[in-house]
């Protein structure tokens, strides 16, 4: 590596959000939360990134207060007074190294598999009940049924603002309930909940709005969401940038501070008519700070560790290019800090030669 990694080390400030860096570690899940509740191993897993440079620590999805908002156990819940009691102490670690974190609420809609997860016995939900486009495996989602899911959404940004958390992340990608509204393949509603694009995102816009409405003007809000899905990886919500304009600008309207914008490699065009990465459109479409990720400091991309691959080290120097150009204003970094907390320390020294290839092993234990 040759360049200048200053700009990669610059603090951030929005709101009431406070950065000593502009990385971030990218939500991964991990399911080592017994019965939703997070432990001392998790607390020390956050904290051990947070003491190793990462400036902001976006959790793994936890799950928003419904039955069938997970699809595993073990996958850590923000409802209960277990949970929240859990994630207060993760909260407490995390700030006791001088670091941030936020929670991702998730909710995983159609993409949860009832033999597999709690209460086999009741259906998993989406706006049409469609598993993929063409497979409908449940009934739709009844106006009711959305506008509580709204509401278990807010109460989980409420009560993340009073465990100490700084702020929250909205899980709008990958194919799981905020972007089966989303997208056309899995939304087949007729009623104001589908149809158009503004429809098709009234969901996550109520959402947004709910939440802001509980947590106040200045908590900070983050959105995630992909143009892929777990369902079909050549989708795409956008094939133009007007098309991905009329998508972001309610969620921009609503109240969403940053986007999140999950690629799965960040040097890689979002269209043809230049360079800019999904990231990149999405900051020049809304002059909102944006956040890139997508294989950084690793060859091979996220889709290689679902089957246990590892990957070599990739220079970040056009990273660091895109990010001095201003095309976006954070990094997330996933698989690369899940090998080495230390990733972040070792950058800002210089020390690129003991960063460590990832391991598919990483994902076996909280290291």
């Amino acid at each position: 590596m040759s360049k200048n990694v200053d700009s990669l080390f610059k603090p951030f400030n929005l709101r009431d959000l406070s950065l000593k860096n502009r990385i971030a570690m990218a939500p991964m899940t991990r399911s080592f939360s017994p019965e939703g509740i997070p432990s001392e191993d998790v607390a020390s897993y956050y904290r051990r990134r947070a003491d190793g440079g990462t400036g902001l620590i976006i959790t793994e999805g936890t799950t928003v207060n419904d039955p069938v908002a997970t699809m595993d156990g073990k996958i850590p819940q923000i409802h209960g007074q277990y949970p929240l009691a859990g994630w207060e102490n993760v909260v407490k670690e995390v700030h006791a190294v001088g670091g941030k974190i936020m929670p991702q609420l998730w909710h995983v809609g159609m993409a949860r598999n009832p033999t597999k997860a709690p209460y086999p016995e009741l259906p998993s939900v989406g706006p049409s009940g469609l598993l993929s486009p063409g497979k409908q495996v449940a009934e739709p989602l009844t106006v009711v049924q959305i506008h509580n899911l709204i509401e278990s959404f807010a109460n989980a940004a409420a009560d993340a603002r009073r465990v100490g958390f700084d702020g929250i992340e909205i899980h709008g990608a990958h194919g799981y309930l905020l972007d089966q509204f989303f997208w056309s393949g899995t939304n087949q509603r007729t009623d104001e909940w589908g149809g158009s694009m503004s429809n098709r995102g009234r969901f996550a816009v109520e959402i947004i709005k709910a939440i802001r409405a509980a947590t106040g003007p200045n908590y900070p809000i983050l959105f995630r969401y992909s143009q892929w899905k777990q369902q079909d990886y050549s989708a795409r919500l956008a094939e133009t940038p007007q098309l991905l304009e009329e998508f972001l600008a309610p969620l921009s309207d609503a109240g969403v501070d940053i986007f999140h914008c999950s690629t799965r490699r960040y040097w890689e065009p979002e269209f043809d008519s230049n360079d800019l990465n999904l990231a990149g459109w999405t900051k020049k479409i809304t002059g909102k700070p944006t956040m890139t990720v997508g294989s950084v400091g690793l060859n091979g991309d996220f889709f290689g560790a679902f089957s246990g691959k590892s990957s070599t080290t990739r220079s970040i120097d056009d990273l660091l290019e895109r990010l001095d150009k201003g095309e976006f204003d954070l990094v997330a970094v996933g698989r690369a800090l899940l090998q080495d907390p230390q990733w972040p320390n070792k950058v800002r020294q210089g020390n690129m030669n003991e960063l460590e290839t990832y391991s598919g092993d990483a994902l076996a234990t909280l290291s």
